[in-house]
């Protein structure tokens, strides 16, 4: 029967109305789900302090005296925000182009894009800047759920139009920039520039930019370490978009993608970077104090130094610690050659060790072992018993070595072979200061920090040496009045027994057997004459020296007897500089200073050191003695630092002789060598730094055999020239070339002109056999 025109009008009503049901249901559904997702019943929704202050853990960022980055503290996201003000045109204009076009035209969504992406999928995405900042900020990667994934969607848009309302168009970029992961811990467009490129963000290229935001995609696909071909194929899209966009001329662009990415990789790992040693002292540094109460943050908490995106503004010149740590690598790599020449099986059957035999060897070893890392963390760590650790010691494992000649090599060895191997090494120490501020310039505390973790500037404590003499010249000066030009004989001398307490009868013997004549102070210091040093020391006693060492900054344990002359004490290099700057700050102790300033995210200061000086000489006396040390660099073992020209044959080498460093200006020092050259040292001083370098193996059973190249003025010398010269060339640091300050009221004669000087004394600084702590001789 067909249908009457009254039922097909009823139909079509009915459709009509259905479908308007339908879409103004859907509608509301829509309006529903986004009213229900905003109060947060589909999970929480960050409220307005949330948008205000993002949850994001930031990096603690160490910055030099010449405002440097040196490093930073972070364990999982090594992040230090920008502004967008820092970011060059080139870098925003390539993100515009890549990734949101409109980005200027819409408040958080793109409807033309999202209404592409809907009806012709594939065509691109349709998140916008804002949404894909949402996703970053605040729920992360999407569920793999349909249904989760839409709902995720709506919370990425409400946030979107939020984050619009909340902060401006450049702000969104900013930090957009700052939240994204690069990969290689380069968080943030910051670590990234630095990383990849070794550059801060405004220095970036066209290409480079285009590079990073590339990486925009996906970073762990587009990671220019393993995929670099591919990484080159999405920089050139980039900058294809930037040409289509009109940000980028075409022929600039054409230019551009033939070239290569350029890489500068510069890893901002714990390990590797600059002035790591003084990083691991500073870490340490930041640890106390942020466990100090007095310290803690307004609601009671406690500040963590990897998260909370503190700044560290140090002493530390970033000039000066690559000139220092240079100088290191120059001599180390020579010295370490000649020590291994001279310590082949052939040679040195114990080698690398001397004076000991077979048994005391294996005890030396056995105790290495004990204390090693690898032992600490299989009893510890892995809960091992001690035969099953010893047994460890002994089979074979892979593992990295470090050397000189072939950088790290990767091999298979016992982890008792590599022990004996890492026995062979020489160790360098550097720390350079100001001694008016006490502003710690360069701390190098050994060659490689990934493999050498022990520093030697604060931790290390070893024998000084002659480097100790000029304290108990200084006391004989402050005490007695004595003038450089004074002079005392060479014979041989002897503090008889329990004459300072309970010590032993004491004679020292001159390194190079010659007890004739006499010799002025000056000539003294400057050829480590110790028979004339234990006459001073039986004047003034040892326990006013061992005061004046304390006064001036040392903690270490100085015994009051006469030996100490001599250098016997332990002391680190950290103390010993802090010690000599006194001399050249007219007698004023100032404690050595590393950190000036800490401020929070926010710039608002957190810590502000105070200085700390003590007067402990008299600045006649602490002059008196800076022009005693000057004879050493003009008539002792320094004297090498004023050289021009370098030997061509003959017996001398580089590690000998140094270098030519034509030294001209008036330079304050003491060289130091321990007992069978286990260790060497040099002390310098100019009128506004101080400088102390210290040389030797692990073990004192490791070391040159002979003096010739054991002595400080071979093994630790070199450095400080090096240095020094360094330093000097670069201008805009301002190293002194002036005369030390002479005090107005001067007493004591320091112009010997007048004095005849020792006939024996070596003028020319080349082969005169540094001093040697001896044995103390009993009767």
């Amino acid at each position: 029967m067909a249908k009457t025109k009254k039922q097909e009008t009823t139909g079509f009503e009915k459709f009509v109305r259905w479908f308007w049901m339908l879409f103004l249901g859907g509608i509301l559904l829509i309006v529903l789900i986004f009213f229900l997702a905003s109060v947060g019943a589909f999970g929480e929704m960050p409220d307005h302090t949330q948008l205000e202050n993002p949850e994001t853990n930031l990096a603690t960022e160490i910055i030099s005296s010449d405002g440097k980055t040196l490093a930073k503290f972070y364990l999982n996201d090594n992040r230090t925000p920008v502004r967008y003000e820092d970011l060059p045109q080139n870098l925003i204009d390539a993100l515009v182009a890549t990734e949101d076009a409109r980005y200027y035209d819409h408040s958080g969504i793109d409807a033309r894009g999202l209404l592409r992406a809907v009806l012709k999928p594939g065509s691109g995405g349709a998140s916008t800047i804002s949404q894909q900042l949402a996703k970053q900020l605040f729920h992360g990667e999407g569920s793999k759920n349909i249904a989760e994934r839409l709902i995720q969607k709506v919370k990425e848009w409400i946030i979107a139009v939020r984050l619009e309302r909340q902060y401006t168009k450049e702000e969104i970029i900013a930090q957009y920039f700052n939240i994204y992961d690069f990969g290689n811990n380069a968080d943030g467009i910051r670590s990234a520039a630095r990383i990849y490129f070794g550059k801060e963000p405004n220095e970036l290229t066209v290409k480079e930019s285009a590079m990073l935001v590339g990486m925009f995609k996906n970073s762990s696909l587009y990671n220019p370490r393993r995929n670099e071909e591919g990484v080159h194929n999405r920089r050139n899209v980039v900058l294809s978009q930037m040409t289509r966009y009109g940000v980028l001329d075409e022929k600039v662009k054409d230019s551009l993608q033939k070239t290569k990415l350029d890489l500068n990789f510069n890893p901002e790992s714990h390990n590797d970077g600059t002035a790591t040693y003084f990083r691991e002292y500073l870490r340490a540094f930041l640890k106390d104090w942020a466990n100090d109460k007095k310290n803690y943050k307004a609601d009671g908490s406690k500040y963590n130094i990897y998260q909370d995106g503190l700044k560290v503004y140090t002493t530390i010149d970033s000039r000066m610690q690559k000139y220092a740590e240079d100088a290191v690598v120059k001599h180390m790599k020579k010295l370490q050659a000649e020590f291994f020449h001279q310590n082949t099986p052939d040679r040195n059957p114990t080698a690398p060790f001397l004076d000991l035999d077979k048994d005391e060897i294996e005890s030396l070893m056995q105790r290495s072992m004990r204390q090693s890392e690898r032992w600490r963390h299989m009893k510890y760590d892995l809960k091992k018993s001690e035969k099953e650790i010893i047994a460890s010691f002994d089979k074979p494992t892979e593992m990295t070595i470090f050397s000189w000649e072939r950088g790290e090599i990767d091999t298979i060895m016992k982890p008792m072979d590599s022990m004996r191997y890492y026995k062979h090494f020489l160790q360098p120490g550097l720390m350079s200061m100001d001694p008016q501020t006490g502003h710690v310039k360069a701390w190098v505390g050994g060659m490689n920090y990934k493999h050498f973790k022990y520093d030697h500037v604060k931790q290390g404590k070893r024998q000084v040496g002659s480097t100790f003499k000029p304290f108990v010249y200084a006391t004989a000066i402050n005490q007695l009045h004595m003038s450089p030009c004074d002079k005392l004989p060479k014979a041989p001398y002897t503090i008889e027994a329990g004459k300072f307490g309970n010590q032993k009868a004491w004679a020292p013997k001159n390194s190079d057997g010659d007890y004739s004549g006499e010799m002025t102070l000056k000539a003294a210091l400057a050829n480590s004459v110790n028979t004339i040093t234990a006459r001073l020391m039986d004047k003034v006693g040892p326990e006013p020296v061992a005061k004046l060492a304390r006064d001036l900054g040392v903690e270490s344990e100085i015994p009051a007897v006469p030996s100490i002359a001599l250098g016997t004490p332990d002391i680190s290099l950290y103390e010993m500089v802090g010690a000599y700057s006194a001399f050249a700050n007219q007698g004023v102790y100032t404690k050595p200073v590393m950190v000036t300033t800490i401020v929070d995210k926010n710039d608002t200061v957190l810590y502000q050191f105070v200085p700390e000086t003590k007067d402990v000489l008299s600045e006649e006396s602490a002059y008196v003695t800076v022009k005693l040390m000057e004879g050493v660099t003009t008539e002792g073992s320094g004297a090498r630092l004023r050289r021009t020209w370098m030997p061509t044959s003959g017996v001398y080498t580089e590690i000998i002789t140094g270098y030519p460093y034509g030294f001209t200006n008036p330079i304050a020092g003491k060289t130091g060598t321990t007992q069978n050259q286990s260790d060497g040292w040099f002390m310098g001083m100019v009128p506004n730094l101080v400088t102390g370098v210290w040389v030797g193996a692990e073990d004192r059973a490791a070391h040159f055999k002979s003096i010739t190249y054991g002595q400080g003025a071979s093994m630790a010398l070199p450095i400080w020239g090096m240095y020094m010269k360094s330093c000097y060339e670069d201008k805009e640091l301002e190293v002194s070339k002036d005369e030390f300050e002479k005090p107005k009221d001067l007493s004591i004669v320091v112009n010997c002109d007048n004095y005849e000087e020792d006939n024996n004394s070596n003028s020319n600084g080349l082969d005169m056999p540094e001093e040697d702590v001896p044995d103390e001789l009993e009767f």
